[in-house]
Formats: structure tokens, C-alpha cells, sequence
């Protein structure tokens, strides 16, 4: 199986996982479970598709992917209580599943529009729009409020694959530097709190000193 492929498959049970336990998080039923993975392992993939042109988006042309989900939600339906830390397992899981799909839709970007720069833009929108899904249907506090490096993890992914096949490594070469960028970055911001400075607020100046 080519490697692409084993990415694509790996990011969507791993994102339907973090969904299937932020199901178990609120307690919803074996369908909620199924819902929820499914939207959170297919949502980014799907929005890369839909701007990329490329209809029908993935899971319809390859409804395995639904099964996927399907078995990862009811896998984690029986299982989840074992798990000491559901949310710190999400996050783990949401950064394995990240730096998956960030060399996933930068490759799939790369190949419809031969650009570089929207290929970077479809690595990242695929890593993390399922993620933020996820958390809005769960009511959770979204990966993207918190103070961690999250969406850089994936643009560092997605340009690292980028900027490896850009001089001409081999596909699973690129794929795997693309893929220890992203995860190293969102790991190390998981485990040691790397951040980037927020936007602080100043006071607002006074109306008569403004010329």
C-alpha cells in the first residue's frame, strides 16, 4: 500500500478516535460515538477536498473510511473506560492524527494544484479542521484556544514535507520528516508548553492626542 495511503487511513482512525472519546466525555450512546468519529476523522479531509475540486470528496468515493470510524468509535465505546486521562489521551492522539494529515493534505494539495504554497494551506486546514469540528460538537474547549502550539505544528509539517520533495527525497523520506516536524513541534508544545507570544491589549489613546 502506497504510503500516502497508509497516512490518509492512519489520520482519519486516529482523529476518529479523539472523536470517539470526547463521546465518551460526555457520556453520549453508541451512535453519538459513531457520529462524532466520523465527523472529526473526516471533516478536514473533506473540507481540503471541497476547495481542492475534488468531488466526490474522499469518504464517498471510499466508503471504507466510514468504516474506519465506525470501528475505531465502537472500539473506544467499550474501551474508553480503561483510560485513566481521556483528555490527555485526546490530545496525544489529536497530535499523532495532526502530523499525519498535515503531510496527507499537503501531498494531496501538491498533486492537484502543483503549488507549493497551497499545498502548505490544505496540510494545515486537513490536520486541524476535524479537530475544531470535534470540540464545537462536544462542547469541549477548542485545541485551537489553547495556549500550545497547535495550527503551526501542521504548517511546519506540511512545508517540511513540501520543502523535502521539493528537493527531489523520496516519497516515504519526505513523508516521514513531514510527519516527526508536525508531531515534534505539537509534542513538545503538549509536554512543555511551547507557545507563540499572544497579542497583548494596550491602552486605547486619548481622542484629543490623535493629529
Amino acid at each position: 500500500m502506497p504510503v500516502l495511503e497508509w497516512l490518509d487511513y492512519a489520520g482519519v482512525a486516529v482523529f476518529a478516535a479523539t472523536g470517539a472519546l470526547a463521546a465518551s466525555r460526555k457520556q453520549l450512546d453508541l451512535v453519538g460515538f459513531i457520529f462524532l468519529a466520523a465527523v472529526t476523522g473526516t471533516g478536514g479531509g473533506s473540507v481540503r477536498d471541497l476547495l481542492l475540486g475534488a468531488t466526490p470528496v474522499f469518504w464517498v468515493e471510499k466508503p471504507v473510511y466510514l468504516l474506519i470510524c465506525a470501528a475505531v468509535a465502537i472500539l473506544t465505546f467499550f474501551t474508553a473506560h480503561l483510560v485513566e486521562s481521556r483528555y490527555k489521551l485526546l490530545l496525544w492522539l489529536d497530535a499523532a492524527g495532526l502530523a499525519a494529515y498535515s503531510v496527507m493534505g499537503a501531498a494531496k494539495g501538491l498533486a492537484i494544484s502543483g503549488s507549493m504554497t497551497v499545498a502548505v494551506v490544505t496540510g494545515m486546514l486537513t490536520a486541524t479542521f476535524g479537530g475544531v469540528l470535534r470540540d464545537i460538537l462536544a462542547g469541549e474547549p477548542s485545541v485551537l484556544m489553547r495556549p500550545e502550539i497547535y495550527v503551526t505544528a501542521a504548517g511546519i509539517g506540511a512545508a517540511a514535507f513540501v520543502a523535502a520533495d521539493g528537493l527531489g527525497l523520496p516519497l516515504l523520506a519526505a513523508s516521514a520528516i513531514g510527519v516527526l516536524a508536525a508531531f515534534m513541534v505539537r509534542g513538545g508544545a503538549l509536554a512543555f508548553g511551547w507557545s507563540i507570544s499572544p497579542y497583548r491589549p494596550r491602552p486605547g489613546r486619548n481622542p484629543d492626542d490623535i493629529v
